[in-house]
């Protein structure tokens, strides 16, 4: 696979929301981990995305939040880079050599709302 891949995925879990303690002291993917990550692995799968990038990638998320809560960007990005590799998009997020990631926001400057988040995905040749 090569060229740009683009699609969008729903909104991803925070690290908080993402991992689960158990009571044995391990940490395993929580049900809405488990839950966004298969969501994930259906949008690729309906794109045909799962062929596995080899090269370096850069990475653009634009991030449309939920609701008007404050959040911060980087939170969106564990989940959703460990769903892509989980999905097969690429064998490991340790090739992703540039990763860009922004509020989407309105002419006033105010967030967009919308639940989502749109990758666009370059594969280095």
């Amino acid at each position: 696979m090569s060229g740009i891949i683009q699609i969008t995925l729903p909104w991803p879990p925070t690290v908080n929301h993402y991992w689960q303690r158990n009571a044995d002291g391990s940490i395993r993917i929580s049900k809405e981990g488990k839950s966004f990550r298969e969501a994930v692995c259906w949008a690729v799968m309906e794109k045909s995305l799962g062929a596995g990038l080899a090269s370096l990638v850069n990475v653009s998320i634009e991030a449309y939040a939920p609701d008007n809560r404050r959040r911060d960007i980087d939170n969106v990005l564990k989940a959703l880079l460990d769903a892509l590799t989980h999905a097969g998009v690429w064998s490991d997020d340790d090739q992703v050599d540039d990763l860009r990631i922004r509020w989407m926001r309105d002419a006033a400057g105010k967030k967009i709302i919308g639940g989502m988040v749109k990758v666009t995905i370059e594969g280095m040749v």
